[in-house]
């Protein structure tokens, strides 16, 4: 998973704004939800964007921050419009 940095050092707050403001498909998850083998935490309501086969999520990096990025989505994809943990 190579990511394109879109925000970077930013807030929970801040992440979950741009994502609805700039994806216009995106899903609720819960703090923990997987995406390839990286876990999501910050604090709720967490979004997941779909851009095309791209996915955009909140990626917090342990004394580095919280980034928003962007990766190439394969089957993650379906699984999230699935509804899948």
């Amino acid at each position: 998973m190579k990511p394109e940095i879109i925000l970077s050092r930013t807030t929970f707050k801040d992440a979950r704004e741009y994502i609805k403001k700039n994806v216009r498909e995106y899903h609720e998850v819960e703090p923990g939800y997987k995406i390839f083998d990286v876990h999501i935490i910050g604090v709720p309501p967490l979004y997941v964007g779909v851009e095309g086969e791209d996915l955009i999520f909140p990626y917090t990096k342990p004394c580095h921050g919280t980034f928003v990025v962007k990766v190439a989505g394969g089957e993650e994809i379906a699984r999230l419009r699935a509804g899948k943990k």
